[in-house]
């Protein structure tokens, strides 16, 4: 049986660790602020105390941190993973990061004989409870291969995308789709409401034909019932699709409507809606447009 760490245990970190944890496997965790890891250790986790200590006591270590600086700190700083891990570790990022930096922390590991593979996720909290997760990886395919009897606890899809930092290029598409879709729907929620008509009814209507996604399939009940807390928060949204744009730059992609998207969710934050789900970017609209979702025309 492989011994896990599980290092970040945010919103989606602490359920996929428990779902690791119930699958079998030995568990060691680490966090910051520890009520999380109080959580798990009462369900059988193990704590730990810093990163490095984790990378010493397990086969596989896994980190699920804001933003790529915070995984270069945890994999390559003081009492990171390269520091306490040895020879034949993996370390596996559910993080969504630069490429660019997953390739920089892939290439320094190595150093060490640690094989590093990016494996960002997809499909929110709810994804992340119910392990039904979309996982896309970049790296070793030999170090995939031992690893996905805990991917697999984790999610439903595991594919392997290319070599260091091509998970993160897929992660960087899914949001540029996951981004679009929340602000298609606020749009015509709200084009339905201003127009006089029932925005339930127009779901109803839609999201059997061209226009059916996840999103609509999903999103709309929350929200017509006033729930906009996270499934995904805002913020984190917009930290996604600044590393869209940022790699897309690099590249020399135009990317317009992702460009826009990324200043609505920008003003999600200015507006005090940073924690909110992302699909509350409908309040944006709502502002701009003069009229509720759940209000009187």
């Amino acid at each position: 049986m492989l011994n896990v760490g599980y290092i970040g245990l945010g919103l989606m970190g602490k359920s996929i660790a428990r779902n690791i944890l119930r699958a079998g496997f030995p568990l060691v965790v680490y966090n910051r602020s520890h009520a999380a890891v109080a959580e798990l250790v009462s369900e059988g986790a193990t704590e730990a105390h810093s990163a490095a200590e984790v990378a010493g006591s397990v086969d596989i270590v896994f980190t699920n941190l804001p933003d790529s600086p915070d995984v270069e700190k945890v994999t390559l700083g003081k009492n990171g993973i390269l520091e306490g891990g040895k020879n034949g570790l993996i370390f596996i990022d559910n993080s969504t990061i630069k490429p660019a930096t997953a390739r920089l922390v892939h290439q320094q590991l190595a150093t060490a004989g640690i094989s590093a593979l990016d494996a960002p996720v997809s499909g929110g909290d709810i994804g992340a409870r119910n392990a039904t997760l979309t996982i896309m990886v970049g790296g070793d395919a030999t170090a995939l291969e031992r690893s996905l009897p805990v991917l697999n606890a984790m999610g439903k899809s595991v594919t392997l995308v290319g070599g260091p930092g091509a998970g993160q290029v897929a992660k960087a598409a899914n949001q540029i789709m996951v981004a679009a879709q929340m602000v298609a729907m606020g749009e015509l929620l709200i084009l339905a409401k201003k127009s006089g008509v029932d925005p339930q009814k127009v779901v109803e209507a839609i999201k059997g034909g061209a226009a059916q996604c996840w999103t609509l399939d999903v999103k709309p009940p929350r929200l017509f019932s006033g729930n906009r807390a996270p499934g995904f928060k805002a913020y984190m949204q917009a930290k996604d699709l600044n590393i869209v744009l940022d790699t897309a730059r690099e590249y020399g992609v135009p990317l317009p409507s992702t460009a826009q998207n990324a200043q609505l969710f920008s003003a999600m934050i200015q507006m005090g809606m940073a924690d909110l789900d992302n699909s509350a970017v409908i309040g944006v609209i709502e502002n701009l447009a003069g009229i509720n979702l759940l209000g009187d025309q």
